[in-house]
């Protein structure tokens, strides 16, 4: 019980003043679920995919994060319009919380390869905390009562360039600036905001030869009043079947990346976080596994597509 109830102070000082951290979940597999981070990838791959992603973070922290994420995106028929669904589950100490939107996306043709998306995505997220899970350290008027399905509701919109080789992508999964306490505590007003989340995707694909693809890959999240989070990726495919890489989210961790092409539908993926933060010493590590699943009607691609 003393790294939960490490961690539920942790949580609950951030609750009891302004919130600036980084507040979204996070994945280390994001090159492959990018409906979760940019609403205008919903039917960029010409064909309808369903993605299931579940991560366990620093195993062996009692009350670390605990994150599945469920998607499904698809062009609408011959139009420019594209659709998609996005379900997550997250738990963290005493929080629980499960996001759920709709992705609209509309592509504009640029060239005889490129094409310019945008997306519009429209939610919300469900709030529980349960403050018995764990003990703590000093009370406080805000510990007093749980949280029972507060309702916060999302509007994010995003906008996604990409050609066969590369893509490039800005997004911002939530303009709504959300207080989660409204309360006094000692005459002062404390409340936890949902800060505007601003993500900066691109990737290149080079082909090295016929059988080796060379993918790298970033990520950057920026948040107002937090530090610049920024994931680095470096993914190989051979033979258009099996998957190797490493990644570097800055200050945080180190990773490795395996994906095996199972079937012409059927990608598995692995991921493996070694902690490099002052955390290191209370985990083993975190694992991430991943399947998608896309769905063919009038033809398949030659060859996977590697974003």
């Amino acid at each position: 019980m003393k790294s939960f109830s490490i961690l539920t102070c942790i949580l609950g000082i951030c609750l009891i003043t302004n919130t600036y951290s980084q507040q979204d979940p996070q994945f280390t597999q994001y090159m492959f679920n990018t409906l979760s981070v940019n609403p205008a990838y919903a039917g960029s791959r010409g064909h309808a995919v369903i993605t299931a992603l579940g991560r366990t973070q620093w195993v062996g922290f009692e009350g670390a994060p605990d994150t599945q994420n469920l998607s499904y995106d698809t062009p609408i028929g011959r139009s420019k319009l594209g659709l998609g669904l996005n379900l997550v589950n997250d738990k963290i100490g005493p929080s629980h919380e499960i996001y759920f939107d709709g992705n609209l996306s509309y592509t504009v043709e640029t060239g005889e390869v490129g094409n310019l998306a945008f997306g519009l995505r429209l939610g919300g997220r469900i709030l529980n905390i349960d403050w018995t899970k764990g003990r703590l350290v000093k009370d406080e008027a805000l510990f007093a009562s749980n949280i029972n399905g507060k309702f916060l509701p999302t509007i994010g919109a995003g906008i996604y360039y990409h050609e066969p080789e590369w893509y490039i992508g800005l997004s911002v999964p939530n303009f709504i600036r959300t207080e989660h306490y409204d309360q006094k505590l000692a005459s002062t007003t404390t409340t936890a905001v949902e800060r505007m989340h601003f993500f900066l995707i691109a990737g290149y694909v080079f082909e090295l030869n016929e059988n080796i693809k060379f993918k790298p890959a970033a990520l950057a999240k920026i948040v107002s009043g937090a530090p610049l989070s920024l994931d680095v990726s470096a993914n190989f495919l051979f033979n258009d079947k099996f998957r190797a890489g490493v990644a570097w989210r800055w200050g945080d961790s180190i990773s490795a990346l395996l994906g095996f092409q199972a079937t012409d539908s059927l990608l598995i993926g692995y991921a493996y976080d070694l902690t490099t933060s002052n955390y290191n010493v209370t985990n083993s590590g975190t694992h991430e596994v991943m399947l998608r699943y896309d769905i063919f009607k009038e033809y398949k691609y030659k060859s996977p597509r590697f974003f």
